[in-house]
């Protein structure tokens, strides 16, 4: 079972801010160095300025984000709203040629507990999970919401846009730079909010993005509990963590793959390197770009294959036995063994080159496959892997038998923005 709360967020005052699309910015986890310098840059009051903060020599980013977010409340430019709300969220997007619409709500989730029903299927890291917990400590609140997919057998999104959404005016509309175009809605009528947490409470929640921060609501509230045991309760907000809730339907639903790029640290023999791809793979050239991506979506519906490009050259990687991985990776499980970054993290990284597929400084990860072709194209050490889209099935399938996907697996498009509501834990 899940439990979801309404709750009083934190909203940007409208009568302050003018535009909206110049204080929003997308998750910190997916913004470069260049995106962070032009959000800081774009207002004074860009939701960046808390979220992930310029380090400056002799200065506590985590501090200077917690002054920065009380002088903001202090000042106005953050409104608490007066009720108890569910925050119902639509964003309008195009891909590939065609434009769809994602439903969901943002509201806070129950965190853990024995009969908890929210599964996670990426491995974490470290680093990750103490920056974000410095953060929290220092600003006592959920700045972004956590990524949530379920089933939502009763279709309560679709029948709460249906019949209390659709036709009426959002409290906040923008348009980010990637021209896709976010609504929200405040839902506090209580027989709808009943609705709501009745209808998903016996719905699984997978995390599709945010699993670093789930981790960190946690710990935080499992450091808070321990620091304040005699006014610690339970019905307490630190038991929950801010989330935003979508459903499987593919009509709005989209998983973008995330491709790699390796950085090698001597010249590659690519004829040698084909010859023992050859060993596991059958190796087919293609010449045209657009051919071969087509190529590569259609192969990926029914069978296991990667794509490759090396000095202006596409290679198409088709798996000739599957029981390749039952060998390499036996102490996996078979929803991972199937996984087509599987194949690429055992066979190639690990087996024929070497390499650790956690490395840091080796590899690079992105959604964008024409990035990492110029950058292929630029150096000679870069190596370009492309891979299909997860399939919704498959992350469910590794989350429900308690095990994780690879790190960088998934990309689930397009993000939630952060800045539009923020839950504000209370004081202890």
């Amino acid at each position: 079972m899940i439990s979801i709360k309404p709750f009083k967020a934190l909203l940007y005052s409208q009568d302050k801010i003018r535009d909206f699309s110049e204080v929003v910015c997308p998750p910190y986890d997916v913004i470069s160095p260049t995106q962070q310098d032009y959000f800081h840059k774009l207002n004074p009051y860009n939701f960046i300025h808390l979220l992930l903060g310029k380090d400056i020599p002799d200065e506590n980013k985590y501090k200077r984000a917690g002054i920065l977010f009380s002088d903001w409340i202090k000042n106005k430019i953050f409104i608490q709203d007066d009720k108890p709300s569910i925050y119902f969220y639509s964003q309008q997007y195009n891909i590939k040629g065609e434009t769809k619409t994602r439903l969901g709500f943002i509201a806070l989730l129950g965190l853990g507990g024995k009969d908890s029903s929210v599964f996670g299927h990426e491995h974490t890291r470290l680093e990750a999970k103490e920056d974000r917990f410095k953060l929290i400590k220092k600003v006592h609140a959920n700045l972004s919401p956590i990524f949530i997919v379920s089933k939502d057998k009763k279709r309560i999104i679709q029948r709460v846009f249906d019949l209390y959404i659709q036709g009426t005016l959002p409290i906040i509309e923008v348009k980010d730079k990637d021209n896709t175009l976010h609504k929200l809605w405040r839902i506090d009528s209580p027989q709808v909010l009943e609705m709501i947490q009745s209808g998903m409470q016996k719905e699984d929640a997978f995390i599709a993005d945010g699993h670093h921060r789930y981790e960190v609501s946690l710990a935080y509230r499992d450091f808070m509990k321990e620091k304040y045991p005699d006014r610690f309760k339970e019905d307490s907000s630190l038991n929950y963590t801010l989330a935003y809730f979508t459903n499987t339907d593919l009509r709005g639903l989209s998983i973008l793959p995330i491709h790699r790029l390796l950085k090698l640290d001597k010249t590659l023999d690519l004829n040698k390197f084909i010859l023992r791809l050859k060993e596991h793979f059958d190796v087919e050239e293609i010449k045209d770009k657009t051919r071969f991506f087509f190529l590569m979506q259609k192969g990926g519906r029914a069978e296991h294959l990667l794509g490759m490009y090396k000095d202006r050259r596409f290679y198409l990687l088709r798996l000739k036995n599957i029981r390749i991985l039952d060998k390499l990776i036996a102490d996996k499980p078979k929803e991972y063994r199937t996984l087509d970054v599987s194949m690429l993290n055992h066979i190639i990284f690990k087996d024929i080159l070497g390499y650790d597929s956690m490395s840091k400084n080796s590899l690079k990860y992105s959604p964008s496959a024409e990035e990492f072709i110029t950058l292929a194209d630029s150096d000679p050490l870069n190596i370009a892997f492309f891979l299909n889209p997860v399939k919704m099935q498959q992350i469910i399938d590794v989350a429900l038998n308690g095990n994780k996907m690879p790190a960088k697996s998934t990309y689930f498009y397009p993000k939630v923005l952060s800045g539009l509501v923020i839950n504000k834990h209370e004081e202890l």
